[in-house]
């Protein structure tokens, strides 16, 4: 079989396995966030945190209870590290420098998992599991309980209240995420990844001496890594290492993860709103880009041309043999098309086109299919953009789901928009002029200025995936990527929630014959257009000085 055709079966049988998936975890996560039941042990954590579930809150309650969480957790996992030395089962490993800490606890919290660290020399066993893949979970129940909060502007009328951020928060991890991660772990565990507290050892070389290796619950926290579309690893090589990634089946499966909760999350959307045929709408819209950017990846990476390359089978420098190109052209497409940086091979060995797929996958926004709850809303906002630019195109004022999309909707969704690439431009621009930065370069020209921009990317869109090559542990990309992570998550949380309780304020306008019908192909593709118009029109001057002129000059 050649390298080309099993790329492909793999694509066709990670299709075939969420197609089977979609609809029940899709309904599941619908009643979830509609019960008004509560179960025992939700109701225990309700009393630890001295929250009322049931109360109804309105954006700016919503919003302050998002905020306080996420400080209280940025905090939290600050301390955990700087006392790490003196916590039990730190394997000898010291405290983290200060810098690195607000970087690595920024970068959790915000869900990102940027790493400026090697994970088996620098995390304890109780950072690792109490620290780290705590925030995997809540991080991303976060996500998903925002994305809900817009769902119900939506959905609800002559009303501003939202539902309540501290159920929303405990269902999702309880009743979504808690079960599945247990049985993908187990999953993994039966493909041959670890799973233990053992402390450091030696192991063997096929070339002769030792090398030394800790363990650690990789699994389990492999396992929501990629549910929770978070991102980072246990070890440095990450989803390469054979500890977390042992086989081509787990790698498929790994991607499946990566991928499950966003697509079904249109779903889940469609059945709170009344309207299937939007959420369908919606998952064409993420399909077609998925697909599309999947198929030029692998064909940037089978395609390169040389003797080498020839006789590989493709570009397969930085590539893990155990997955070859396909594999690792559908793992980097899904990795950074949604919020998740895990990588299965180094995108910096990519060749220059499939290096600038990767990152302009990220400056979409990462809604195709996104993030868990991040993808969702993220493309919800795209929806409004594109129903306001068709009104215009008509004269008519744009009606999205029975909503009028007025001055204050479009104000919102335009400042939405627009904060992560002023942080990605900027910080870029900042790390360009500046002298310090540029001496963390091992490249020069083209591909250098692409680790900077990746680097920014990667953090302002809360992806956490690195280009490599770059030396980020020094203060200023410790500082200044923790900065953009922050801001690139809750920023747009602001204005998210703002128009949602703005929506929910209103009363439906009844559809009339003028009424722009959006669960039709048209509008999908209007909306496809909308997304790849505004972000070229964005990055391209950015992306012809980094991966496109690279690409063109090879």
């Amino acid at each position: 079989m050649s390298p080309v055709t099993a790329g492909v079966l793999q694509l066709l049988a990670l299709i075939a396995a969420l197609a089977l998936a979609y609809r029940p975890l899709g309904d599941h996560m619908a009643k979830v966030y509609s019960s008004e039941k509560h179960y025992r042990a939700e109701k225990w954590i309700y009393k630890a945190i001295g929250a009322n579930p049931s109360a109804e809150m309105r954006w700016p309650a919503y919003l302050r209870a998002v905020l306080a969480f996420s400080a209280a957790s940025v905090l939290f996992l600050y301390l955990m590290q700087r006392v790490q030395g003196s916590l039990p089962g730190s394997l000898g490993f010291s405290s983290i420098d200060p810098d690195q800490a607000f970087n690595t606890a920024a970068s959790f919290v915000a869900n990102t998992n940027w790493q400026s660290y090697y994970g088996e020399q620098a995390m304890g066993h109780v950072v690792q599991t109490g620290g780290l893949a705590v925030q995997n979970f809540v991080s991303a129940a976060v996500g998903m309980a925002v994305a809900v909060a817009l769902v119900r502007g939506f959905a609800r009328s002559r009303t501003g209240e939202l539902g309540n951020f501290w159920s929303d928060l405990v269902r999702g991890t309880v009743r979504i995420l808690l079960p599945i991660s247990v049985i993908g772990a187990i999953v993994l565990v039966a493909c041959g990844a670890i799973q233990n507290f053992s402390g450091i050892h030696e192991v063997g070389q096929f070339l002769g001496g030792t090398q030394q290796w800790n363990g650690g619950a990789v699994a389990s926290q492999e396992v929501i890594k990629e549910l929770g579309t978070n991102g980072g690893g246990y070890f440095n090589a990450n989803s390469a290492h054979p500890f977390e990634n042992p086989t081509p089946f787990s790698n498929l499966f790994e991607i499946f993860l990566i991928l499950l909760i966003p697509f079904a999350l249109t779903r889940t959307f469609g059945r709170m709103v009344g309207n299937l045929r939007q959420g369908y709408a919606i998952l064409a819209t993420m399909g077609i880009i998925w697909i599309a950017f999947t198929a030029l990846m692998m064909w940037t990476e089978f395609a390169h041309h040389g003797p080498a390359f020839d006789v590989a089978g493709g570009a397969m420098e930085g590539k893990e043999t155990r997955f070859g190109v396909g594999g690792s052209s559908i793992f980097a497409v899904a990795t950074t098309l949604t919020s998740t940086g895990a990588v299965n091979s180094f995108h910096s060995s990519y060749t220059g086109l499939g290096g600038g797929i990767a990152m302009l996958g990220m400056q979409l926004g990462e809604i195709a299919p996104g993030g868990v709850g991040s993808g969702l809303y993220g493309m919800l906002i795209m929806a409004i953009i594109a129903v306001f630019i068709a009104g215009l195109m008509v004269g008519r004022t744009p009606e999205y789901l029975g909503k009028k999309i007025g001055t204050q909707q479009i104000k919102l969704a335009a400042c939405y928009i627009l904060i992560t690439p002023a942080l990605v431009l900027g910080f870029t621009a900042a790390a360009m002029a500046l002298d310090t930065p540029a001496n963390s370069m091992t490249n020069s020209g083209a591909h250098g200025f692409s680790e900077i921009l990746y680097a920014y990317t990667s953090g302002a869109n809360n992806n956490g995936s690195a280009f490599a090559g770059l030396n980020a542990d020094t203060q200023w990309f410790n500082s200044t990527i923790g900065i953009a992570m922050l801001l690139g998550r809750f920023l747009p949380m602001v204005f998210v929630l703002a128009l949602a309780g703005s929506l929910a304020e209103q009363k439906p306008v009844p559809e009339t014959a003028g009424t722009l019908r959006t669960d039709k192909p048209l509008y999908a593709g209007l909306l496809v257009g909308t997304i790849l118009i505004i972000t070229g029109l964005t990055y391209f001057p950015a992306l012809a000085l980094g991966p496109l002129a690279e690409g063109l000059a090879s």
